[in-house]
């Protein structure tokens, strides 16, 4: 490891790098991004995050599934129901810069437009 110039913090290791890049790289799809955004702001069940989100409910359901392999949400039983959470212990900075961004670009906020811009064209 090397140490960034003139911070005497270490460059972060190749696994902590892979890691990293997989979260971002699972949350590039749109409707993954929605459906954390949406559980952010609330609990819900499948179906009501396939309405909120407007997707099929078993595309819902997979997205879920995979976001949950990734440590970034939780669920738990009530009754019948599976109720899904952002897990904000396991990915609490992920989950941070998600709100971040996403309130940002919604509101308008063109210091967050700028970069979000210069993204699209990589």
């Amino acid at each position: 490891m090397t140490t960034a110039p003139g911070t005497g913090r270490q460059d972060p290791s190749a696994e902590v790098l892979a890691e990293a890049a997989a979260a971002f790289g699972l949350l590039a799809s749109p409707a993954r991004l929605h459906i954390v955004w949406a559980l952010i702001h609330g609990e819900s069940d499948v179906t009501g995050l396939a309405e909120r989100v407007g997707g099929a409910l078993p595309a819902v359901s997979q997205h879920l599934t995979k976001l949950k392999l990734a440590g970034l949400v939780r669920s738990r039983r009530e009754g019948r129901r599976q109720v899904y959470f952002v897990d904000t212990a396991g990915e609490a900075a992920v989950v941070e810069v998600v709100r971040l961004l996403v309130d940002s670009l919604a509101a308008g906020d063109t210091a967050a437009e700028a970069p979000a811009r210069r993204l699209r064209g990589l």
